[in-house]
């Protein structure tokens, strides 16, 4: 039997405060992300351009954590009403790499400004590092006993998730589909693929960026039919669901005017 038993939350107390596991594995995610993405950036964008994404980090990070918080908390906007204080504590989770897509992509767009560097150049190489961050990042899930699926019909294989964190529908059941797990490795294999895109097509801007629009899209799309716990729905579907959807259609409807722009110069 594969059976992923329930993690413990806490890493360590310092000086009194709980360091939980999920706040290392988003702080490690962030980091692989930005290293990534600046290697990614160098290579086809040499000096004076080298080390763009290193120097505006913090601001990328700041936005795109902003982004990602701000976009979770309008999505359970009467619980952070009845408790604002807790907007500001992320150690145990709440965000959405939604609104932090949402948020890099506004940041970015005003560095772009700043340094006179196609916003597309800068998108191209965060959306590889992003990938691998995203992949790393899931696990912070599982240490939350969050992201999971629907309850294994065979309760011999699965998560462990504590009753705690059940869904009072499924209180019963004590195993259920690693989702997170899931996404992780599906976000793994989609780094392999934009990587090979990345590099396959530099010369081309914004091919990488919307084909990562169009991967992470039905990466999400297809797990959110098996996951239980999302943060918000309409009506029986998701807004996971949704959002997926839109991001699918501009980037497929990105890279088809790219791919058209790259016919007419060849004509």
């Amino acid at each position: 039997m594969f059976i992923l038993p329930t993690p413990p939350t806490v890493a360590f107390e310092l000086f009194g405060i709980p360091i939980y596991v999920y706040g290392i594995l988003m702080a490690c995610s962030i980091f692989v992300a930005i290293i990534v993405s600046n290697s990614y950036f160098n290579k086809n964008n040499p000096l004076p351009f080298k080390d763009s994404i290193i120097e505006h980090s913090i601001y990328i990070i700041f936005s795109g954590i902003l982004g990602a918080r701000l976009y979770y908390c309008l999505l359970n906007l009467s619980y952070y009403l009845a408790k604002p204080l807790e907007i500001l504590d992320i150690r145990q989770g709440g965000l959405s790499i939604h609104g932090g897509i949402l948020g890099g992509i506004i940041c970015l767009f005003l560095v772009s400004k700043k340094t006179r560097i196609s916003l597309l150049k800068y998108l191209d190489a965060i959306s590889v590092g992003t990938i691998l961050g995203q992949a790393i990042g899931r696990w912070g899930n599982y240490f939350n006993s969050e992201a999971y699926g629907l309850p294994v019909k065979s309760q011999n294989w699965g998560v462990l998730i504590p009753e705690s964190r059940r869904l009072s529908e499924f209180m019963q059941y004590s195993l259920y589909h690693p989702t997170f797990l899931y996404e992780s490795v599906l976000d793994l294999l989609a780094f392999g693929l934009l990587s090979y895109v990345y590099f396959k097509f530099s010369r081309h801007r914004g091919i990488t960026f919307f084909s990562y629009l169009i991967v992470y899209s039905l990466i999400r799309f297809f797990v959110e039919q098996i996951r239980i716990d999302s943060a918000l729905n309409v009506g029986n579907v998701p807004i996971a669901e949704i959002v997926s959807v839109v991001l699918f259609v501009v980037g497929v409807s990105g890279l088809l005017f790219v791919l058209f722009e790259m016919w007419l110069k060849k004509s």
